[in-house]
């Protein structure tokens, strides 16, 4: 076997590592809301989860295309180091943010870090696509999530206003398990992807496919089983986190945000091409359809810590690719 062909399986198995990984961190931004509100039980609400995220996986391949083309590593090993580099600097940042209980954004780790490796590296970074497909959707996708989920609420309340307040509740309830599964197949169709991207660039990289060519099948089949089984293994610290802490939601207000939510996904996926972040949309749209209570009631000091997650999760997941790359280009010869 080549030295190429090594780093280039190793680079699929930690792609699909971060995928698992990127399961149970973001399992949370599916479920979350349902569980909180008892719509379903926990166990329940992992297994369609993961089922919607396998699903989700094999829609579409716009946002797997926008992910391969945001650097321009040489083909050679220098960019196999590359993109493995950028990839365990998303998993570490992931890891330690889901360790404190922080729901920040896999997809912004994995950008991030592989921007931070291709410096590091001296590849080519396709900026323009950063700033249009990632920075402005990641400042324009909380601000929408927020204020629609307000509005779709405050319609809500004004709909039902004179009907049994039990009942609707209820009624609710029941609707989060499509409202859930919804959230779920668009946490599957924008994050899953994205790994898929990484996986076909490192196959580029190592001379093993052209840029004219589909995804493999194999590549989508592992990317989705990979999210689905990290799915499945939950996510319970940062499912506190969005659940819980930032407010206690009820049924209606939980439909309001997932369903917010998924549209948000829907479009940024179809329409934009634009990888955004679920965990930013979700959250969002939660504090959002919780804001209608009165804005009193969204506890804006972990909102706070969440923002500053956000913040950090770009720079700091490249900071440790940039470190990655700095150690495996004195083991592995290029």
């Amino acid at each position: 076997m080549s030295l190429t062909l090594a780093i280039v399986i190793a680079v699929v198995v930690i792609a699909l590592a971060f995928d698992y990984t990127n399961g149970f961190h973001d399992a949370a931004n599916a479920i979350a809301t349902s569980v909180s509100t008892r719509a379903l039980t926990p166990r329940v609400a992992l297994i369609l989860a993961a089922i919607m995220n396998f699903v989700g996986a094999l829609l579409g391949q716009e946002i797997a295309n926008t992910v391969k083309d945001v650097i321009s590593p040489p083909g050679d090993n220098q960019g196999l180091i590359i993109v493995m580099s950028g990839l365990l600097g998303a998993i570490t940042w992931n890891l330690i943010t889901w360790w404190f209980g922080l729901p920040s954004s896999s997809s912004h780790a994995l950008i991030g870090g592989l921007v931070g490796a291709a410096i590091g590296g001296g590849a080519d970074v396709d900026w323009a696509k950063i700033v249009e497909k990632v920075l402005i959707p990641m400042v324009l996708s909380p601000l929408f999530g927020f204020c629609a989920a307000f509005v779709v609420m405050l319609s809500i309340m004004w709909i039902f206003r004179r009907k049994n307040p039990h009942k609707v509740m209820r009624g609710f309830r029941m609707m989060q398990t499509i409202s859930a599964a919804a959230l779920a197949l668009g946490h599957g169709l924008q994050d899953a992807q994205k790994t898929m991207g990484v996986i076909f660039l490192a196959l580029l990289t190592g001379g093993y496919a052209s840029a004219n060519d589909d995804l493999p099948l194999w590549v989508v089949i592992a990317a989705a089983s990979a999210i689905s089984a990290g799915t499945y293994a939950g996510g319970w610290r940062i499912m506190r986190t969005l659940g819980r802490k930032i407010i206690d939601l009820d049924p209606a207000r939980g439909f309001s945000a997932e369903a917010v939510g998924a549209s948000v996904l829907y479009t940024t996926a179809f329409v934009f091409h634009a990888p955004i972040s679920t965990t930013h949309t979700i959250t969002s749209a939660v504090m959002g359809a919780g804001a209608t209570k009165r804005f009193s009631a969204v506890r804006w000091g972990v909102a706070r810590s969440i923002l500053a997650a956000w913040i950090l999760t770009f720079p700091m997941a490249g900071i440790v690719a940039w470190l990655c790359y700095e150690v495996l280009s004195l083991v592995i010869p290029v």
